[in-house]
């Protein structure tokens, strides 16, 4: 399986993204994302090897994933960059080495 990187992933989407919508409607597509997530996980509908994705936690995932990139899109914020700087905060705020420190970390 290819490994992409959150940046790459962000750019990719950034050259397909309907730059005709405004944030308001990224938001509510995000939401009504979060809550077909919610639907497949209640209904436990996870990806089988031969099965199809739709309507897969999987497949939702992916969907809340899309929406909050297009969102950090519309705001210009690069999500590798805010990663590393909230991940910070909450190794301060829990007392507790940042989970980038590890040594699986390349």
């Amino acid at each position: 399986m290819r490994k992409i990187s959150i940046s790459d992933l962000q750019s990719l989407i950034k050259k397909i993204d309907h730059k005709n919508n405004s944030i308001d409607k990224y938001f509510y597509k995000l939401t009504e994302e979060v809550g077909e997530l919610a639907q497949s996980i209640r209904k436990d509908k996870r990806l089988q090897d031969s099965e199809s994705i739709k309507g897969t936690v999987e497949e939702e995932l992916y969907d809340v994933l899309y929406y909050v990139i297009c969102l950090a899109n519309m705001y210009d914020i690069n999500l590798e960059e805010c990663m590393f700087l909230k991940e910070k905060l909450n190794a301060e705020k829990y007392n507790r080495k940042s989970i980038f420190d590890s040594e699986d970390i390349k």
